[in-house]
């Protein structure tokens, strides 16, 4: 990858909403290891690291890693930890949840604009509006609060020409690591899980700030298996180039994937992302060569189903058998997903691996059988199954 691009700019999708929000922009991770995580995510998921701040920058109280997909540099994840015992940001974070997403950030034509008009719409304000500037220009930037201790940050790169934002600098370093090409193209929708009787509070507080809508709502009954069960709302923008699925708890036999969740993370937060592919197969057959672990595959059963059906599946299902990866038909449309294994130590976060075929804009719900099972196979091997 070229080293010298600017990794701020303005995503290609045209945006039409009335916040003035451009697009995903990045995601920042707060870690107990940061330069292992930073190389975990180079090695297994592909990535490149194009940009550093840390002591080498002048900055001592953290070191932060930029990384971002060769196949598309607007897709970018920060991770970042604490070098000092003050840095008390990060340590209430991670002493709390561990590794995990502190903020997930959106690009904006107005930081400012788009940050009163959240507030009067009832946002709870984090950070008011301030400017990060060095010798290449400024970058304005804002926070909001979301679930208990994440955030979403505003952030507009027009004024800025340096490499990602001031002091970020090209790496002190070169890893020279050794990975297949993943093919990653950048954020389909972020993940939250949340509380009993929370969802609907987020949901709310959501599309009332950012003048979203609820796009679908998962009632009792219309998530679960044998033995567990939950409820969710997806609230995106009214353009779609935001989604956020929102999960909770419901009452079910044994312990869900979300009390789970929020029993090792101690609250709410994200739970996963979801991020694009244009060639599923090869992704996740490279992933998994640079040592991604993902979820144990459904029963034969299964495809056999997917086989029977006449959707006009492009790939071959015998490949997509090979790779696990499961099929979900949507009217004339479908998608093809993946799941990764939890990434830390926690079993909190974890990834997911889209794509969308014939303008499918479903989360597969008809996957949610044979991905809850997959789930509770690890939740038991755990022992976090049983309440």
């Amino acid at each position: 990858m070229e080293m010298g691009i600017c990794y701020g700019g303005v995503p290609t999708k045209i945006h039409n909403n009335t916040m003035g929000i451009r697009g995903y922009d990045f995601i920042e991770f707060y870690s107990g290891a940061g330069k292992m995580f930073a190389y975990w995510h180079a090695k297994a998921m592909g990535l490149d690291i194009v940009a550093y701040k840390g002591p080498e920058t002048g900055h001592r109280d953290r070191m932060s890693f930029l990384l971002a997909s060769e196949s598309n540099p607007n897709f970018k994840i920060v991770i970042t930890s604490a070098l000092q015992p003050e840095t008390y940001d990060i340590h209430s974070f991670l002493n709390r949840h561990g590794d995990g997403v502190k903020r997930w950030t959106v690009e904006v034509d107005n930081v400012e604009v788009t940050y009163a008009k959240a507030l009067k719409n009832g946002a709870i304000p984090v950070k008011d509006p301030y400017k990060l500037e060095d010798k290449d220009g400024y970058v304005d930037m804002a926070a909001i609060r979301l679930y208990d201790d994440c955030e979403i940050n505003f952030v507009n790169y027009d004024n800025y020409k340096g490499l990602f934002q001031p002091g970020f600098e090209k790496p002190h370093f070169d890893w020279n690591i050794e990975r297949n090409d993943t093919g990653l193209k950048g954020i389909d929708h972020i993940v939250g899980n949340v509380n009993i009787n929370e969802m609907d509070y987020w949901a709310s507080y959501i599309n009332k700030s950012l003048d979203f809508e609820t796009f679908v709502d998962f009632g009792p009954g219309d998530i679960s298996t044998q033995y567990s069960a939950l409820i969710s709302k997806v609230v995106r923008s009214k353009d779609d180039i935001i989604k956020n699925p929102i999960n909770e708890p419901y009452d079910g036999l044994k312990r869900s994937q979300i009390e789970e969740y929020i029993m090792q993370y101690h609250g709410s937060g994200i739970q996963h992302i979801a991020i694009l592919t244009t060639d599923i197969i090869t992704t996740v057959s490279n992933l998994r060569k640079n040592g991604v672990e993902f979820l144990d595959p459904p029963p034969n059963s299964y495809y056999e189903d997917i086989a029977s059906k006449d959707f006009g599946l492009t790939e071959d299902i015998k490949e997509l058998q090979k790779n696990n990866i499961l099929i979900d038909v949507e009217g004339k449309g479908y998608l093809l997903q993946i799941f990764t294994k939890p990434i830390g130590d926690r079993p909190t976060f974890f990834y997911e691996i889209i794509q969308r075929r014939k303008g499918a804009s479903g989360f597969g719900q008809g996957n949610f059988q044979a991905l809850f099972e997959a789930i509770e196979v690890d939740q038991a091997k755990r022992g976090n199954l049983d309440k």
